[in-house]
């Protein structure tokens, strides 16, 4: 969601905070902004839209200043307007970018204008500047002032600020959303994500909720929240411009599409040997302690919610071990029990994801057997804050749809699941199996590219659609709903997935010519049952665009049958995964929408 950066240098920064936003754009905005501390007066400037908007402006009036703060805003509190566009400011003094949600922004709104504030904005976010130059005004530092603002705020934040008076300098808050501090030559850096910095920064130091950060060009000073000096250990981020960029692909999703044979052999590299997964791939102990598991709690959002459903069956047939599968948003609020020995599992692209690091939170004081994070980014707070963790290796996904994420936790899940049955002595030729079909899974997934040509026939008939039903059943149904979630968030066309074996109760009614109708047949127990699932569509005028295997009795009058490479039984939902994204990807490039942003989403979801 929205993106932070911050710099203080002995060069000028303009272009440094521009191009940072340029790096996070991938991230989902409406608005841009950034403010810099210049010698002789401050320069602030907010668009609406895209940040080329900022950097065109930015060009004509060629400001200079050795430190500046920029921003990146997702709406929450108020609509998309320059207006309420980060940096805010309070009487010409403090300035603030804020990424994260001040839940009690009502009471503090009412008594800043009881202290005589004039808020310009709809947003939480100028609150804290205002806050900041109120308790400045008591004599207090600027970073002492900002510790005491942070005193009064519910919430999440990650903050950055500058005062006219402190030349030089960026300060910064963290609690539950991401922040971190770059260290370069002559320069340091404040950003939440390291892309914006990649390039600039040598090294960086993770700050923990509850730091404050004092930075100049030469010097970064880390406090708590009594200004005691605290140690943060020097780390070491890959940000390779080159995964950052398109590399000859018109979209980013285009690229991470094509990319997940090698995501999905990154993920599985180093973690089997000899048919067989390896003792603690997921950390230190994490073998010995899956022994004792009897029951598994699931956590997460959106696609990675469809990989743990997607994964349950393994579970359940591998480490003969129940599964619970929530929400992440929606977990804490049940007051869930909490049964002896079950193990909780959190999965996230990004380790940042606010609803999913909330669960993970809640389940901290709860009995769990231990914490599982699987994520794609070792620095996230998910991993850190985890007791096991694997890393899906996916290299940095910009498009906000996900693909490699989606594969590679699919890939992920399915070694937790042989770990634990190894662990447990269960299902030793089950578990064989799974290995063999997870080392395949790669060059299925090349070989499933083939189908390009044949989606292409089929795109102008979907492209001008407004509806469309994805069919699936047993685990193929998760793979439907990941499906119809990426045709809807780039097409833009409304699209939902059913059990196959329900469309006679309800969804059958939505069936007619103009609702294109796509379904999943694999060769497996299931497929008599789909079979006659499929006739009732037919029977409706409905058109059915099939992906499945040539042995099948399926017969298509209005529609087409699309041959799936041969799967193995533990990769095929993987590999049937792969034809719906690129359906997805070619009909939005038809209809011509903004594919790696899409309207209204972000990538990091950072607030609740």
């Amino acid at each position: 969601m929205c993106g932070i950066i911050g710099a203080t240098s002995s060069r000028g920064v303009g272009k440094i905070l521009v191009n940072g936003l340029k790096k996070m754009e991938y991230r989902g905005y409406d608005s841009a902004g950034l403010v810099l501390n210049q010698d002789e007066a401050v320069f602030q400037l907010r668009t609406l839209g895209k940040v080329s908007n900022l950097e065109e402006l930015m060009t004509k009036e060629r400001p200079k200043a050795n430190s500046g703060i920029a921003h990146t805003r997702w709406a929450t509190h108020g609509v998309p307007s320059e207006t309420n566009a980060h940096p805010h400011g309070s009487n010409g003094n403090i300035y603030i970018v804020h990424n994260g949600i001040i839940e009690n922004h009502d009471e503090l709104r009412e008594r800043l204008v009881n202290e005589g504030y004039e808020i310009q904005s709809q947003t939480d976010s100028e609150l804290i500047a205002h806050l900041i130059h109120f308790n400045k005004e008591k004599g207090k530092t600027t970073l002492d002032a900002l510790i005491e603002t942070t005193k009064e705020l519910d919430g999440a934040y990650s903050i950055a600020v500058i005062d006219t008076e402190e030349k030089g300098k960026i300060f910064a808050a963290k609690q539950k959303s991401p922040l971190l501090v770059g260290k370069g030559i002559e320069e340091n850096f404040i950003a939440s994500d390291p892309l914006a910095i990649a390039g600039l920064a040598e090294s960086f130091y993770l700050l923990e909720d509850g730091d404050f950060a004092e930075i100049t060009k030469d010097e970064i000073k880390i406090v708590g929240s009594n200004g005691e000096a605290l140690s943060r250990e020097e780390t070491i981020i890959d940000t390779s411009v080159k995964e950052a960029s398109k590399d000859g692909y018109k979209h980013f999703m285009e690229k991470e599409i094509y990319e997940q044979p090698q995501a999905i052999t990154n993920a599985i590299e180093g973690r089997t040997a000899d048919g067989e997964v390896l003792d603690n791939i997921f950390g230190l102990g994490s073998s010995e302690a899956f022994k004792g598991v009897k029951r598994i709690q699931f956590v997460a959002c959106g696609t990675s919610l469809h990989a743990a459903k997607t994964a349950r069956k393994w579970f359940e047939e591998l480490c003969e071990t129940p599964c619970y599968i929530d929400f992440a948003s929606e977990y804490r609020y049940r007051n869930p029990l909490v049964e002896d020995d079950t193990l909780f599992v959190c999965i996230s692209q990004s380790g940042e994801t606010a609803d999913t690091m909330a669960a993970l939170n809640y389940a901290k004081d709860e009995k769990y057997l231990g914490i599982v994070t699987i994520c794609n980014v070792p620095t996230s707070t998910m991993a850190r804050e985890s007791d096991w963790k694997i890393f899906t290796n996916a290299g940095p996904e910009i498009g906000v749809a996900s693909t490699k994420a989606f594969t590679t936790q699919l890939a992920a899940l399915l070694l937790l699941a042989c770990s634990i049955s190894k662990s447990k002595n269960l299902n030793k030729d089950k578990r064989a199996d799974a290995i063999n079909d997870l080392l395949n899974t790669p060059s299925l997934v090349k070989e499933s590219f083939g189908l390009k040509r044949h989606i292409d026939e089929i795109v102008e008939k979907i492209a001008d659609k407004k509806n469309a039903l994805y069919l699936g059943r047993g685990v193929y149904f998760s793979i439907a709903q990941e499906g119809a979630l990426k045709f809807k968030e780039i097409t833009y066309i409304h699209a939902e997935a059913y059990p196959a074996g329900e469309l006679k109760h309800g969804p059958l009614a939505l069936v007619d010519e103009m609702t294109p109708v796509v379904a999943l047949a694999p060769e497996d127990e299931l497929v008599e049952k789909l079979l006659s699932n499929l006739e009732e569509v037919k029977s409706r005028g409905g058109t059915l665009y099939i992906f499945g295997n040539a042995t099948s009795k399926i017969k298509i009058e209005k529609g087409k049958f699309m041959n799936m490479p041969k799967c193995g039984y533990y990769n095929a939902p993987i590999v049937y995964t792969i034809p719906l994204q690129i359906l997805a990807y070619e009909v939005a490039c038809s209809i011509g929408t903004d594919l790696d942003q899409p309207r209204n989403l972000a990538k990091s979801v950072t607030v609740e």
